[in-house]
């Protein structure tokens, strides 16, 4: 029987790797092999086309709950319920940007996706969740940037079967909030009310499981310490709450105090199994509290009816349940950490030998939770903690025992503010000392962030972690080191002598290049920071991790505008940048200095490379730094924002310029990239790196016209996502839009 429950499982988890959706007819044919094979000796191949079947259909109502593409882009007046906490920004200095989720919207004009994510920035009041509202909303159908070992925006709303985003532009209160979700709201409130405002994310995380309000020195504290599952409900947490349910039974029980008449067992069951569903509710009953929740109850349905239960039991369970209540959480990074690392534990534990005191089992599970992780935590671009094993020593008891109980007692309190605020104090002080131990951590040791491993990296890799957890006795503990070094050390494509690399990194409404010869490596822009948002910090720093790049030679910005410029500082700040270029030297915040963009020609590996900018510019834009890259005769043109007067000038100074590729000046706005500069030029692609629906409306419909009628091949980051160009090899580019995800 577990064989075949493990078979339908990993027909479920088949599904994070599909290209495409089977269409209906497939479906069925696969439907009937399923239950025809069910009742032969291949019984567990129908139960795993049974799982892939089930997770397939379920996804593909999610492709349906979509907006439609006649609508993308336009306003509509819609109504709906605001479910979830909605979030509200925590950088100072910004204009408030509410984000929340709309639930069973209506319009008169077209049929809408069940749920929707909208932002609004300044809304005239609070939006507080259960409410009812009408709103002018611009939608637009689920999007994202897509960049190489980046995060897949796209894919997280699609497995939060979430079927449109958007930005309101006005909108009226209908109904109050009511339900569950107003219930939470409520508890938030007053918990910003008591709290201290220090701590008041904090508080929120744990009581809540929300972490919208943590600020970006705290996550970077906990990411850096491999203390992330502590501040979202986890299972650690609604076991605890189970446990003290059970716990309080028992006491009664052993002090005398139960009435006989009354058996004990069946009520502590109840009253934990009640515990842990109540605290699961009020966090949202995420995956990992999905997960927590399942095991919980069925450990305590096997221990009321005094059976012997296997953890694996309970962990297949969850696991199947999880599945098969939503099939798409195979997309989200959060779903595999959490039952990888209780596997993990599982498989160390459970073949055990000896008796374990309490500091060697506290002392152990952090280990075997960090060695189980690494290769998961790896294949997801997410930071490995080196500290994390000793930072989980201090903080998990602490938090357990001292922290969270003193901030739920709080939360209870909170009918009675004096007597909260004083014990939600007492709380914020106990968060207080870890989040300094946390930091002393975070500063001594900071995570590090190893390059994207292969896929037959990370099955040697997993080889290599049963290894360590497995008894020594089954596989020699010296091959689970020399399985495990890919982690360490992943093996690199090299790019040649003479060539080059070029990767147009999927920015928005901005611009990064990044290009790469066999020893060097250079960065032209360094994408927009707005709103929040550093796309040097979030997209371009993990694009060259992920390919193992420490250093740059050069960083190259064209000038200081904030779509070209805004990334700059994070990228300086993670990585080691030999040489800083700018087209405006003294237009950039005075914490980090540039050299003036100077005309300059030199050779790296075989690749020429030229700088000019025009020397009677009067502008930002016609201040920008051109680059030229040669590759083996194949040539690559970035002219940054520079306008037509700007081009006139550079074919003037350089009248033997001719090249392949043009990256579109200024995002395809019209004052740049004239016909009379594409004749010159000749190129025979064009690269246009912008944010799609863009309130500039680039590229400018004049621009793709003279593209067009030179006809040039046209790639857009908006629609082809970041795209790679293999210079001096005279072939077709790459783009991540050739990535096949069924849910693009």
């Amino acid at each position: 029987m577990r064989f075949s429950v493990l078979a339908f499982i990993f027909g479920l988890l088949a599904l994070r790797w599909l290209p495409w959706l089977p269409s209906s007819a497939w479906l069925l044919f696969g439907l009937l092999m399923a239950v025809l094979l069910l009742f032969s000796r291949l019984s567990f191949l129908g139960f795993a086309l049974l799982g892939l079947s089930w997770a397939c259909l379920s996804a593909q109502w999610a492709v349906d709950d979509q907006l439609a593409p006649d609508f993308d882009g336009r306003t509509l007046w819609v109504e709906g319920t605001v479910v979830g906490l909605p979030e509200w920004p925590t950088v100072q200095g910004q204009a408030a940007t509410v984000r929340f989720e709309l639930y069973d919207a209506e319009s008169r004009r077209t049929q809408l996706p069940k749920r929707m994510r909208l932002a609004w920035r300044a809304p005239p009041g609070p939006i507080k969740a259960g409410e009812r509202w009408r709103l002018a909303v611009r939608l637009k159908r689920p999007d994202g940037s897509l960049n190489p070992h980046g995060f897949d925006y796209q894919a997280w709303l699609f497995a939060k079967r979430i079927g449109a985003t958007g930005s309101v532009k006005s909108g009226q209160r209908l109904a109050q909030g009511q339900g569950l979700s107003h219930w939470r709201e409520q508890i938030r409130e007053r918990l910003q009310r008591s709290a201290p405002s220090s701590m008041q994310g904090v508080m929120a995380a744990l009581v809540l499981g929300d972490g919208s309000a943590l600020s970006a020195e705290q996550w970077q504290t906990l990411q850096a310490t491999g203390t992330v599952h502590l501040m979202v409900i986890s299972g650690q947490h609604i076991s605890l709450i189970a446990a003290i349910a059970y716990a309080a039974v028992v006491c009664l029980m052993r002090l005398g105090c139960w009435p006989k008449a009354v058996p004990w067992l069946p009520v502590a069951c109840f009253f934990s199994m009640g515990a842990a569903l109540a605290y699961g509710a009020l966090a949202g009953f995420a995956v990992p509290v999905q997960r927590a929740c399942i095991m919980v109850m069925v450990a305590l349905l096997w221990r009321w009816r005094f059976q012997h239960l296997s953890a694996w039991t309970a962990y297949l369970t969850a696991l199947c349940l999880v599945l098969i209540y939503e099939p798409l959480v195979v997309l989200q990074a959060g779903f595999w950490l959490s039952f990888m690392a209780v596997g993990a534990l599982l498989l160390a534990f459970s073949a055990r030998l000896g008796a374990w005191r309490w500091w060697q089992m506290l002392g152990r599970t952090q280990w075997v939770a960090a060695v189980g992780l690494a290769p998961f935590l790896l294949a997801l671009s997410l930071p490995v903690s080196i500290m994390g094993p000793v930072a989980n020593i201090f903080a998990v008891p602490w938090l357990s025992l001292v922290a969270l109980p003193l901030t739920l007692f709080g939360a209870l309190l909170l009918p009675w503010p004096s007597l909260a605020a004083f014990v939600l104090h007492a709380a914020a002080w106990c968060l207080t000392v870890m989040f300094s131990v946390l930091d002393w951590f975070a500063q001594g040791w900071p995570a590090w962030q190893g390059s994207v491993v292969s896929a037959l990296g990370l099955v040697f890799a997993l080889v290599g972690v049963a290894c360590f957890l497995l008894p020594r006795p089954l596989l020699p503990f010296t091959a689970g080191l020399a399985l495990c070094l890919p982690l360490i050390n992943p093996s690199q494509e090299r790019v040649a002598d003479g060539y080059a690399q070029v990767w147009l990194l999927d920015v928005g409404q901005g611009q990064a290049v990044w290009v790469q010869t066999a020893q060097h490596s250079l960065l032209y822009d360094a994408g927009p920071a707005v709103s929040g948002f550093d796309t040097g910090e979030r997209i371009v720093l993990p694009v060259l991790r992920g390919f193992a790049q420490r250093q740059l030679d050069q960083l190259l910005i064209s000038h200081a505008d904030a779509d070209h410029a805004g990334g700059a500082q994070a990228l300086l700040d993670g990585s080691e940048v030999k040489q800083v270029i700018s087209g405006q030297a003294n237009q950039h915040p005075a914490h980090f200095a540039a050299q003036a963009c100077t005309e300059q020609q030199w050779q790296w590996d075989g690749v020429w490379f030229w700088r000019w900018q025009w020397r009677h510019a009067q502008n930002s834009n016609q201040k920008s730094c051109v680059l030229l890259i040669d590759a083996q005769g194949e040539r690559l043109l970035l002219t940054g924002d520079l306008d037509a007067a700007g081009e006139a000038a550079l074919l003037a100074d350089w009248p033997w310029l001719k090249t392949d590729w043009l990256v579109v000046g200024h995002h395809g706005s019209r004052t740049s990239t004239s016909r009379r500069f594409l004749q010159a030029i000749e190129p025979h692609s064009a690269l246009i790196s912008r944010g799609k629906h863009n309130s500039y409306g680039h590229p400018h419909p004049q621009v793709v016209a003279h593209l067009e009628r030179a006809q040039l091949r046209i790639y857009d980051t908006a629609l082809d996502k970041a795209v790679r160009v293999y210079l001096g090899h005279y072939r077709e580019p790459w783009t991540m839009a050739m990535q096949l995800r069924f849910w693009r």
